[in-house]
């Protein structure tokens, strides 16, 4: 299935505004009001280079199963806090002003898109790497360490979507997620053929299919046709 391809980024907050004022500064992106209380855009250039922040009542529980890596100049980001000592790896573990995790970078320079790559916790990361390369496209590259990475892949606005391997199975739903898009709808019934899970249907409410990965992660797809 190569029909699918990359829309965008959602990520819960529950404290909206300091989550908007935080993720358009440490990512680069200007911030678009939609007229709702609930939902913020953060735009870049490419209509791809968006995320949505989405007021949800629930706090964070537990670690996030998917979460953002990015290019920094400096771990003294203003609303973060560290999580992991400084050198303690090649990058630095913070959390955001809702405590959700997201891997920080350092480097010389950055460009005004600062979003490097997303990471996906995974029992089987080679198996769900390779399932979403099936949907999106793209290239698959493994390691020793246990990351399976994804270049290449329809859309997608940065340089690799990255599947770790981890042993602890998912629970809850995840606060950050990703939409895709696909030119007809027969393609739900696709993604359902092969391995997919329709969790709520287009309704009253929403225009969009909310599903879940082989391991349960949410995902939406919106039909353009």
């Amino acid at each position: 299935m190569t029909t699918a391809r990359f829309k965008d980024l959602c990520i819960d907050a529950t404290n909206l505004e300091a989550m908007v004022t935080f993720w358009s500064a440490t990512v680069g992106l200007g911030v678009v009001r939609t007229g709702s209380p609930d939902i913020v855009k953060l735009g870049g250039v490419e209509p791809t280079q968006t995320i949505w922040v989405n007021r949800v009542p629930e706090f964070k529980a537990v670690k996030n199963r998917v979460h953002l890596d990015v290019h920094v100049t400096t771990t003294e980001l203003p609303g973060a806090k560290p999580v992991s000592a400084q050198g303690e790896f090649g990058w630095r573990v913070m959390a955001d002003p809702d405590g959700g995790e997201f891997c920080a970078f350092v480097r010389p320079e950055v460009g005004p898109y600062r979003m490097y790559e997303l990471v996906v916790d995974a029992l089987d990361a080679k198996t769900l790497a390779g399932w979403w390369a099936q949907v999106l496209g793209g290239t698959t590259e493994g390691s020793e360490e246990g990351w399976h990475a994804i270049e290449g892949a329809a859309g997608v606005p940065f340089e690799s979507m990255v599947f770790a391997q981890v042993r602890e199975a998912k629970t809850g739903k995840n606060r950050v997620h990703w939409d895709i898009e696909v030119d007809f709808v027969d393609a739900i019934a696709e993604l359902e053929s092969l391995g997919a899970r329709v969790l709520r249907r287009p309704d009253s409410d929403i225009e969009w299919t909310v599903m879940a990965d082989p391991e349960g992660n949410e995902f939406c797809v919106f039909v353009t046709e």
